[in-house]
């Protein structure tokens, strides 16, 4: 993932954009997994399969489990996912990995979505802030 970015620029996200970037992380390692079976590249499918699994348990590592039932969701989701991936390694089953994308992309679908809700609601909060200063200093001006 450094590859893409630097590190500077991985320090500026917010925990909540790290996770939407290791989600899509993990999606592309699935997808060339898949590339790489169907071109007979074991190794490499292997590897990119190791890989997600790793984007998984640290995924999993990183859960707020005072957040609630949520966390514990998410958690199962990832230990099934991760087992999931293990499966189609061992077996090389693209059937079982494209199982797993379709999970993992309704993961990310909803993550995406509660992130633009967050911020349009913290926009609309800091507007209504905002509003309520400049009405405060037209007062005492008066």
């Amino acid at each position: 993932m450094t590859g893409i970015f630097t590190e500077s620029a991985i320090h500026q996200k917010s925990p909540q954009e790290i996770t939407a970037l290791l989600y899509e992380a993990c999606l592309t390692n699935l997808e060339e997994a898949i590339e790489d079976i169907a071109n007979k590249d074991l190794v490499f499918a292997n590897k990119k399969l190791q890989r997600a699994n790793d984007i998984l348990f640290r995924l999993g590592a990183g859960l707020n489990y005072e957040a609630g039932i949520i966390a514990d969701q998410l958690d199962m989701l990832y230990n099934y996912m991760a087992d999931k991936i293990v499966q189609a390694n061992l077996t090389k089953d693209v059937t079982i990995i494209k199982e797993v994308i379709q999970t993992l992309e309704e993961i990310t679908t909803a993550w995406n979505k509660a992130m633009k809700n967050k911020s349009a609601n913290l926009a609309a909060g800091l507007r209504q802030k905002a509003l309520a200063y400049e009405k405060s200093v037209l007062m005492e001006d008066n």
